[in-house]
């Protein structure tokens, strides 16, 4: 696992989307264990800053970098930009997603296109920049977080499953290609998990949530947070091109 000697952190990661909710908890869940943190974000700076200080406070260390990684070249400058001033990247969490929920006959383009150009053109954008790194430093470990959508698909949501189930097709075949380099990638998939965005579902949809869950409850950030680091750790060295569902066991 990780330790810090004579303050230098062993791991450098890249968290994507990491300024609230699932990202957030994974960022400090790497900190914690003494991995540097490059806190990405999008749109709020304020919430990523909020991300490194509580990391900071913590006694972690952390960065907040703003980079849209649905643009492949702005995705490439945030790790160069990594790469440059700490000189490798050992962990990659792609996180960063957004949902623009409709039913199939109502979906506009925008929405549907957005939708993929973010959750999984992103995802392939970093993962793109970030393999040649690995490769040369001979290992790495890369996280996709799919979602229990993308296993299951899910009514409303055509473009979010299409984009979650994009990427696990894409962390099997990158597995594939980037084994014999000791890197390995895999993916997580959360069910119906506590955030913000399940805070403004109705009580009646929460119900009716619940009900498909075996377990009757919804996760917790740290429930991922905690299979991520796992995934990222030594003990899973052995671990590649899997998908491990933190969904209660709505997919089982």
């Amino acid at each position: 696992m990780w330790r810090r000697v004579q303050n230098v952190y062993r791991q450098n990661s890249i968290v994507t989307g990491a300024g609230r909710g699932i990202g957030k908890e994974i960022a400090k869940t790497l900190a914690a264990k003494g991995a540097l943190v490059i806190v990405n974000y999008c749109g709020s700076a304020k919430r990523a800053e909020e991300t490194v200080q509580e990391i900071e406070a913590a006694g972690g260390k952390a960065e907040a970098l703003q980079c849209d990684i649905s643009d492949f070249t702005k995705a490439g400058e945030m790790m160069d930009y990594v790469i440059k001033t700490y000189g490798r990247v050992d962990i990659l969490v792609n996180n960063a997603g957004i949902t623009r929920d409709g039913l199939l006959m109502k979906m506009s383009e925008e929405d549907f296109d957005a939708v993929l150009n973010t959750n999984l053109k992103g995802a392939f954008n970093c993962m793109r920049h970030v393999a040649r790194q690995m490769v040369k430093q001979r290992g790495g470990r890369i996280i996709n977080i799919s979602s229990v959508s993308g296993v299951m698909g899910n009514a409303g949501q055509v473009n979010y499953s299409a984009s979650k189930a994009g990427i696990i097709g894409m962390t099997k075949s990158a597995a594939r290609e980037l084994a014999s380099r000791g890197i390995t990638v895999n993916a997580v998939a959360p069910g119906f998990v506590n955030t913000e965005m399940t805070e403004v579902l109705s009580d009646s949809v929460k119900e009716a949530a619940t009900a498909q869950i075996p377990l009757k409850t919804f996760g917790e950030t740290k429930d991922i947070a905690y299979a991520v680091a796992f995934l990222a750790s030594d003990e899973a060295r052995y671990i590649t091109g899997q998908v491990l569902c933190v969904d209660g066991g709505m997919a089982m």
